[in-house]
């Protein structure tokens, strides 16, 4: 479907009034709120907020077929006191969580203006559309939000089909396996000049660190090891009582996940000694999971991408669709435009893009209905 500039302009300052909003993980209420006023304005029906915070809307369909549930997270990376300044410049508009993930949001009223424009107020889509925005899907919200989603829906929907405001070109049908704890150490601590000699819970963090990082992450399958956040201490003149670190594992093979992991226990209980205590915590799991390259829902994304001449990549990340794919059920993660620097406060977005990521993304949902309901 070919989309006016009017709509994607449309999109994209709403993709900014959304970016305004600070939204964390465990702190998208504000936000939440935002997107379920503005699903009741457009005349949505059963619209609603979940014990969590997930917002839910339904386009009606005709009943003919079963429903499709498009989703995008509501949450960022940044803090509540980040700077949200937005500024564009020619093609790009820059600001913390524009691509990652207000645009996202914001596609979700993109794809229902555009059936709109297209077909009338009333679509007649074949199944109920359901459109999601859901919490917790950055950091340690450990895909809270879409895990309460695909529990509602179970096994009923079509496809679950995500929504991610840049990679677009990507389609991710296949899920990384991630795995993350905390490491926490604690001793006596004391004084660093009358108890000199007692173990520091930060030395000995730093030797675990140490012997963590000399764990290999093979390149084949690509794996990945990652100290992220290191925290403790009391005072520069105070032996650590205690220290703690943050460790994220990734791993395309879900054994080679699970030998890293091993590894990492084993590290920990070398570094049990008197008077040193270490305790391993988990503190988020983003299981693995595919969807097959020559699935219907793939290679509908993939003709939707090559109608706007775009040669679509398939490919493995982490996103809301771990949930769905780890379960079996058809889902994959698309992207609406491309940029730059997610997770950083220079993160911006190419415009001229979002034209072909909504045309390929009413595609993919009318495809969607066409040839997973057949």
């Amino acid at each position: 479907m070919g989309i006016d500039a009017s709509l994607s302009a449309r999109v994209l300052d709403l993709a900014v009034t959304i970016q305004q909003i600070p939204a964390p993980p465990f702190g998208e209420a504000q936000r939440a709120e935002f997107v379920r006023q503005r699903f009741a304005v457009e005349g949505l029906e059963a619209v609603s907020l979940d014990a969590l915070g997930n917002v839910f809307a339904c386009l009606p369909g005709s009943g003919r077929s079963k429903p499709l549930v498009v989703s995008a997270h509501l949450d960022t990376v940044f803090p509540f006191d980040t700077d949200l300044k937005v500024r564009r410049e020619a093609d790009r508009i820059f600001g913390p969580g524009i691509g990652d993930n207000s645009l996202g949001v914001a596609g979700l009223f993109g794809l229902l203006w555009a059936l709109r424009q297209e077909r009338g107020d009333q679509p007649g889509l074949p199944g109920d559309l359901w459109l999601v925005a859901n919490v917790g899907e950055e950091g340690l919200g450990d895909l809270r939000g879409i895990r309460a989603v695909v529990e509602r829906f179970k096994d009923e929907p079509l496809a679950y089909l995500i929504l991610e405001g840049m990679a677009f070109g990507q389609v991710y049908h296949r899920a990384l396996g991630v795995q993350r704890y905390r490491i926490t150490v604690r001793t006596e601590g004391g004084h660093s000049w009358v108890d000199y000699g007692r173990h520091s819970a930060i030395h000995e963090l730093a030797e675990l660190i140490t012997r963590i990082t000399a764990i290999h992450a093979p390149a084949k399958p690509r794996s990945t090891l990652n100290v992220g956040v290191i925290s403790g201490g009391t005072s520069i003149n105070t032996i650590a009582p205690e220290a703690r670190l943050e460790l994220d594992l990734r791993s395309e093979g879900a054994e080679t996940l699970a030998g890293l992991v091993r590894q990492v226990e084993r590290a920990v209980a070398a570094a049990e000694k008197p008077g040193v205590r270490v305790a391993l915590e988990l503190i988020g799991r983003r299981p693995a999971g595919k969807l097959a390259s020559n699935h219907p829902l793939v290679r509908v994304a993939k003709r939707a991408l090559q109608k706007q001449g775009t040669q679509p990549n398939l490919t493995i990340g982490s996103t809301d669709a771990n949930v769905p794919l780890s379960q079996g059920l058809p889902a994959i993660t698309i992207g609406l435009s491309t940029g730059f620097g997610a997770h950083t406060t220079n993160e911006y977005i190419n415009t001229p893009p979002l034209a072909q990521g909504l045309g390929q993304l009413v595609d993919v949902a009318l495809g969607a209905f066409e040839e997973l309901s057949s």
